[in-house]
């Protein structure tokens, strides 16, 4: 039997506006925790070791599976919290498959 794959979210974030996006960080572990994931890393000094940086903040959740990720982000609690957030920062924001465990 398959079981399903764990899923990342990676944002890669510049913050525009501290006072704003601290109204994000202040409602997301509530809404957060609604839903099945993990926070694994969020990092306000990540080191680039190539290209360009076009953030200053990274971040990397983990989600059981792709259904669970996307219950989070498309819920109406997690948008009404979003939109706080895209006034006060910009983002690029990435779901990623892991990879199945080696036998």
């Amino acid at each position: 039997m398959l079981t399903p794959m764990s899923v990342y979210v990676v944002g890669h974030i510049e913050i525009t506006d501290r006072k704003a996006y601290a109204n994000y960080e202040a409602g997301f572990a509530e809404v957060f925790s609604l839903y099945e994931g993990e926070v694994l890393a969020v990092d306000d000094e990540p080191v680039l070791l190539e290209g360009e940086a076009a953030a200053t903040r990274c971040v990397i959740i983990r989600f059981p599976d792709r259904a669970a990720a996307l219950a989070w982000y498309e819920s109406p609690e997690y948008q009404r919290l979003a939109a706080i957030r895209w006034n006060a920062s910009s983002a690029l924001i990435s779901l990623v498959k892991g990879r199945e465990p080696r036998s």
